[in-house]
């Protein structure tokens, strides 16, 4: 049974639809979006250079959707890095990505913000948790001069050596200091990091501010291992409100670079759109359920 009895924005992921940023690749994204029901369209910026902004914006906007944009950044990059050019370098992309994602019409600019995405060989350094810190107070000062949220989402060890667990990142919260720095949880990474999916949903609670629902090897929900019932009923004994936004990947659509950085060898799925559907009957059938006990 479903029911639009609900307050949560459900999304999806950009790249259900498209590998790309090019006008033709957001305007399908738009489209299909639209078409399978969801409320808010999620973006990486990975590809930032050939967005067309005001383009994507005004399709967004007739398609009645809401957006919220994502990245991680690079070892060139990179703000937890020691090198000062390098963390330079990496600030820069994330000034120019909150600026982008206020252009969209988007509020909520997260993802893995405080490094590159992919395996380090080494853990994080103090110097290079001091740069994060710094880098991220600046950049949520400015946000919030722009009515936004930064969200910190926590990847696994294989994709960052900054956060890996809820508590990882509630500590990094507090030593940024800023209200607007809220909590991105990730089931896909949860079920690697953490013992379960509810005990860190409890531990954020009123910080949390996005959700990315994907399966334990990134395709259709359900036909995994995940526990989402659970999650779920987590999500709602805390009254979570925020998007929560399906994300999954398949090598059937890839954006170069960052399909490799996230290890998408092989083909979860081909058809993006029963995909998607498939995941917005799932995602409100589950918010139905934990609303209803």
């Amino acid at each position: 049974m479903t029911t639009d009895n609900r307050t949560n924005p459900i999304g999806v992921h950009a790249l259900v639809w498209a590998g790309d940023t090019s006008p033709a690749s957001m305007a399908l994204a738009v489209e299909k979006t639209k078409a399978t029901g969801y409320d808010l369209l999620e973006i990486s910026l990975h590809d930032l250079a050939n967005l067309d902004v005001d383009a994507t914006r005004a399709a967004l906007r007739s398609a009645g959707l809401g957006v919220a944009c994502s990245r991680g950044l690079a070892f060139d990059a990179d703000v937890s890095s020691d090198d000062a050019s390098v963390v330079e370098r990496g600030e820069q992309l994330l000034h120019d990505s909150l600026a982008a994602t206020e252009a969209l019409g988007g509020t909520h600019f997260t993802g893995a913000l405080y490094s590159a995405l992919g395996k380090y060989d080494h853990p994080l350094t103090e110097i290079g948790r001091r740069n994060v810190v710094s880098v991220l107070r600046r950049l949520a000062q400015e946000a919030g001069g722009r009515g936004m949220t930064l969200g910190l989402e926590i990847c696994n060890r294989y994709e960052t050596n900054v956060i890996n667990t809820a508590r990882d990142a509630l500590r990094l919260a507090d030593d940024i200091g800023e209200d607007n720095v809220l909590i991105h949880l990730d089931t896909y990474h949860m079920n690697i990091e953490e013992d379960d999916l509810v005990r860190p949903t409890q531990e954020v609670a009123d910080r949390l501010g996005y959700v990315h629902i994907g399966e334990n090897h990134r395709g259709y929900l359900g036909s995994g291992h995940l526990d989402f019932t659970s999650f779920f009923h987590a999500l709602g004994d805390i009254e979570y409100t925020g998007p929560i936004t399906f994300e999954s990947f398949s090598s059937a659509v890839v954006m170069r670079g960052l399909s490799n950085d996230l290890a998408i060898w092989r083909n979860l799925w081909s058809d993006g759109e029963d995909l998607a559907r498939h995941a917005h009957g799932f995602i409100t059938d589950q918010l139905y359920t934990s609303h209803s006990r």
